[in-house]
């Protein structure tokens, strides 16, 4: 039986998911984050799967998301972007700490995810954290400064007027650089990392990833399998279930052994 606990961590939301069985147990860890507008819950059914294969997986809310809206509205929720992802960042090591503590987490193999906003979260703590033993990105991209630049790009095109100064603009850039895995690729240590994208990807741009993929690739020529991109040809923003499938696999390759 697998059983799911809402729990709270510094007043934080998060799910907590686990075969009852081994629910008292220092087991593989896995921190699993959503999206943008997206929600804990929506991303349960990466944490079942993953739970039946032995593994503790929790599922925390973003700031201004789910239970932790704080009244910001869906319209307001853009221009806290990069805040959302920096906080999530540094959260995570709340929840590992916590977990290791507590003899339920086996800190020789934790591992993190997350789809789109929360792929993009995995990729910048990679930055930070040697713990993280194995990681996937789901539709997410790790030129933080790349993509800033992309987004406001398309809010130009698309006739938004922006309300930062260019003086603003070139301070979030320099606070995105230490978490912009293009900027130092050899913080990555070879760890085993799987990447999933759709080519067709309208929000987060599939070139920008796989870009950064061909030049880390040859990094990984001792250990070739602990680098894998999938592409999806017809995709757009929506993980097929091949992806769902071959995160619950890299896990089960790099972080049971």
């Amino acid at each position: 039986m697998i059983i799911v606990e809402k729990s709270l961590l510094k007043n934080n939301p998060h799910l907590h998911i686990v075969k009852k069985s081994e629910q008292q147990g220092k087991l593989p860890f896995i921190i699993f984050n959503h999206g943008f507008t997206s929600a804990k819950e929506h991303n349960l059914h990466y944490a079942y799967l993953l739970a039946e294969k032995g593994f503790r997986v929790i599922l925390p809310e973003a700031i201004y998301h789910g239970e932790r809206q704080q009244g910001v509205t869906e319209g307001n929720l853009y221009r806290h972007f990069w805040e959302i992802v920096i906080a999530t960042i540094h959260e995570l090591n709340d929840y590992k700490e916590y977990y290791v503590n507590e003899g339920l987490a086996n800190q020789e193999q934790i591992g993190i995810a997350g789809t789109s906003m929360g792929g993009i979260v995995t990729l910048g703590a990679l930055t930070k954290y040697k713990w993280v033993k194995a990681a996937v990105s789901l539709m997410g991209m790790p030129v933080y400064e790349e993509y800033l630049k992309w987004q406001l790009e398309q809010m130009k095109s698309l006739g938004i007027t922006l309300s930062f100064t260019d003086e603003q603009i070139e301070e979030q850039l320099s606070m995105l650089r230490q978490y912009d895995l293009g900027h130092q690729p050899e913080k990555l240590e070879n760890r085993p990392l799987l990447f999933w994208h759709g080519k067709k990807d309208p929000i987060v741009p599939y070139h920008l990833t796989y870009q950064f993929y061909q030049t880390i690739k040859e990094d990984y020529e001792k250990t070739p399998s602990n680098i894998h991109f999938i592409s999806d040809e017809q995709a757009d923003h929506k993980v097929s279930r091949e992806g769902l499938k071959a995160t619950v696999e890299w896990f089960e390759k790099h972080l049971k052994n």
